[in-house]
């Protein structure tokens, strides 16, 4: 594997499987997940299916823009602030019109997926270790919005809460060691 594109984790069974490790063992790619996930289940069923419609789709475009360049490391720190951003969003559990969810979850996809095309390299035009992530992306963001969604619990709100404020407190310590350098 070549140096600079260092960042993929080689489960040994392939590409696909490879994609799956990676957003599972990449703090900063899996606390956005789980975080807008959480986020689209507070605003119920519809955010829900707005965030699976989007966000998948919007990593893998992010993803395929992203493999010419070997940036993964320079922007970092934007990563970090924007799941920090996210977890406060949960935490404070406020209703957002679906249009800005669809927006956040844009954003995030291409965001994180240019991260992710970046850290794995020109490998043709959609390489199978970012289908894997797409595909994990597109389950995590099923099952924990769709459970968030179903629930109406008061306690499961107050856990997801609790969630965000642990995604956000993640966020501030990894950019305190980010920017300590």
């Amino acid at each position: 594997m070549n140096p600079i594109f260092g960042h993929l984790m080689e489960t040994g069974f392939g590409g696909f499987y490879d994609g799956i490790a990676h957003l599972l063992i990449t703090p900063a790619d899996l606390l956005v997940v789980m975080g807008l996930s959480l986020l689209a289940g507070q605003q119920g069923p519809a955010g829900g299916r707005v965030l699976l419609a989007v966000l998948p789709i919007a990593w893998l475009l992010g993803g395929g823009f992203g493999q010419p360049f070997a940036v993964a490391d320079t922007f970092d720190a934007l990563l970090i602030v924007w799941f920090t951003i996210v977890g406060v969003m949960v935490a404070l559990d406020r209703r957002w019109q679906l249009r800005w969810l669809r927006l956040i979850g844009l954003f995030s996809g291409l965001l994180f997926g240019f991260g992710n095309g970046a850290s794995m390299g020109p490998q043709g035009p959609i390489a199978q270790e970012l289908l894997g992530v797409v595909s994990t992306v597109a389950v995590i963001t099923a099952i924990v919005s769709a459970q968030v969604a179903a629930n109406s619990y008061r306690w499961l709100s107050i856990g997801c809460r609790v969630g965000g404020s642990w995604i956000a407190a993640a966020g501030l310590l990894t950019l305190g060691v980010h920017l300590k350098g």
